[in-house]
């Protein structure tokens, strides 16, 4: 029986497909590999608890053999009609949590991020089948469908929008660029043991003529390379699964961080252990490891975070910055007798707000946070709390500022602080949410500012376009408008006030910011001596 079709072409036939397989029968067909022959890749690259969609799976029994040794949250898609009933057939009793749906690969019906794997074994292959045109624009919304519905920064507008990708080339300074995604469940020594895996296969990518013995470099976006300890995960409604881990830094110091999986590579929040702490917590856990622990029982057994976080030192750079424009309020020496109002929204770990009322006493805080669960973590693992100056409200950010704007009598904030993260990692801005630094929204921020008050924004943009936009927006609610680019980061810190005729010079700033620290650094209060306020101001610009 000739399965093998008149030309190439017809491998991307659906016809073809469907005769072919009426043809085969049952009988299971293999292309390229067995599961034998390739599952020593697939297990280091995927995990049990993944979830995974087999793209023209047909009759393989590769997704049945990585079902039945652990990884049963697979779906498989076809085109062939009549192979996805032979295949929902052989398998309805013997692996049920299996799916197999009759489906276009280049027209998937998934939501975005709904995969972790997504595994093809041939099918690439049998689309392109030659260089055409038409051929290279299916295989173009082939693996633009592949990118949408899997999870991970290749979807991200840095690496998954052509300008992202030209912007990190050129701040990479090179002209032929490979980015490889590192995954959470991966575990590497370090960069040099990345660096022999994929070696061998940059070298089969280097353009004709490179001469053999040419070092290739790799860079790396984000230093998270090595083994973390997962000290808590759970899944909120609002953010998703995320982790509570603890990680060593260079200075042989211990952090603790909030990881949201939608967006692994960034760190949400983040605070530093006390000495001791965490060492003492990892020799528990060595010991810990030589007991029977029940069925069931964590691989780890939680930790006691408690005591554990030094609430008097700011992880984030973008933080330390925030914390310096108070010194744009007027009389900064005198701020800490000062019955300063804030709100801040963009509750983390909370430590930006926690870090603003243990160091100026008389001030009242109030926190606006859209997901109840962050008020859990805050509180359980980074050492927040609340009291008579401190108040979180679990509500939308937009909603609360909207419903403050409207009443008689408006409330009115000395500073106001937005550090919240958009869940569209597609978009050329991360942080804040568009609708945020929305020109109608922004003058009811406006209307509850006092007219000396500060407002105090994280921007996160990539796009260049999109950020001049923002900035024309803010500038014409917010006459005043300095900026500070956190170095090394995409961070930029905007600080916002009503009035250009009171426009501060670099060294007037400086002087403030001066003053107001000296008033922190009295004896007996906590202070990082790391922390210089001034130098959080020396490079702002006015826009």
């Amino acid at each position: 029986m000739n399965l093998l079709p008149k030309s190439s072409k017809e491998f991307g036939s659906v016809d073809y497909w469907e005769k072919f397989f009426q043809q085969r029968g049952k009988k299971a067909f293999e292309w390229y590999g067995t599961y034998l022959e390739l599952c020593g890749v697939l297990h280091k690259y995927m995990k049990p608890r993944e979830k995974v969609l087999v793209i023209g799976c047909g009759n393989s029994e590769l997704s049945e053999q990585l079902y039945d040794v652990g990884y049963q949250d697979i779906v498989n898609i076809d085109i062939s009609e009549v192979v996805i009933k032979q295949m929902k057939e052989r398998n309805a009793n013997r692996r049920p949590q299996m799916s197999f749906l009759k489906m276009d690969m280049t027209q998937m019906e998934f939501p975005d991020a709904s995969f972790q794997v997504v595994l093809d074994k041939g099918t690439l292959d049998a689309v392109l089948t030659d260089e055409e045109e038409k051929t290279l624009q299916q295989v173009d919304r082939m693996l633009a469908e592949v990118g949408r519905v899997l999870q991970g920064r290749e979807t991200e507008w840095l690496f998954g929008m052509e300008e992202g990708r030209k912007q990190l080339a050129a701040s990479a300074g090179f002209r032929r660029l490979i980015t490889v995604a590192l995954h959470r469940g991966q575990q590497y020594e370090g960069m040099d043991s990345i660096q022999a895996e994929l070696s061998a296969r940059v070298m089969e990518l280097a353009p004709a003529g490179m001469p053999a013995q040419q070092q290739v470099p790799f860079l790396s976006v984000g230093g998270d390379i090595g083994v973390r300890t997962i000290q808590h995960q759970d899944c909120s409604p609002l953010s998703g699964d995320y982790v509570i881990e603890d990680v060593q830094g260079d200075d042989k110091c211990y952090f603790r961080r909030l990881i949201f999986l939608s967006n692994r590579n960034v760190v949400q929040s983040e605070a530093r252990l006390l000495k001791g702490v965490s060492h003492r917590v990892q020799k528990k856990r060595k010991k810990d490891r030589k007991k029977q622990w029940p069925a069931g029982t964590p691989e780890e057994p939680p930790a006691t975070p408690g005591q554990s976080i030094d609430k008097s030192y700011l992880c984030c750079e973008h933080h330390k910055a925030m914390i310096a424009g108070l010194a744009l309020l007027r009389n900064p020496e005198l701020l800490l007798e000062t019955p300063l109002a804030l709100l801040v929204v963009g509750l983390g770990g909370g430590s930006l707000p926690l870090f603003v009322h243990d160091h100026f006493p008389k001030s009242r805080i109030e926190a606006v946070e859209i997901d109840p669960s962050m008020l859990e973590v805050a509180t359980q693992w980074f050492g927040f709390s609340q009291s008579d100056r401190m108040k979180v409200h679990i509500a939308d950010g937009l909603d609360y500022i909207t419903s403050l704007a409207g009443r008689e009598a408006r409330p009115q904030y000395d500073v106001i602080m937005f550090d919240v993260d958009s869940k569209d990692p597609t978009l050329g801005m991360s942080c804040p949410p568009p609708a945020f630094v929305d020109q109608p929204f922004l003058q009811k921020v406006k209307s509850i500012l006092t007219p000396e008050g500060v407002f105090i924004l994280n921007l996160v943009c990539r796009d260049l376009g999109l950020k001049d936009s923002v900035l024309g927006g803010l500038k014409a609610v917010f006459p005043l408008l300095y900026v500070r680019r956190i170095e090394g980061e995409v961070n930029e810190i905007l600080f916002c006030q009503l009035h250009p005729e009171r426009k501060l010079a670099t060294p007037e700033l400086l002087d403030m910011a001066q003053a107001l620290e000296q008033t922190l650094r009295k004896p007996g209060r906590g202070w990082d001596s790391t922390y210089v306020l001034s130098d959080m101001l020396k490079t702002v610009k006015i826009v």
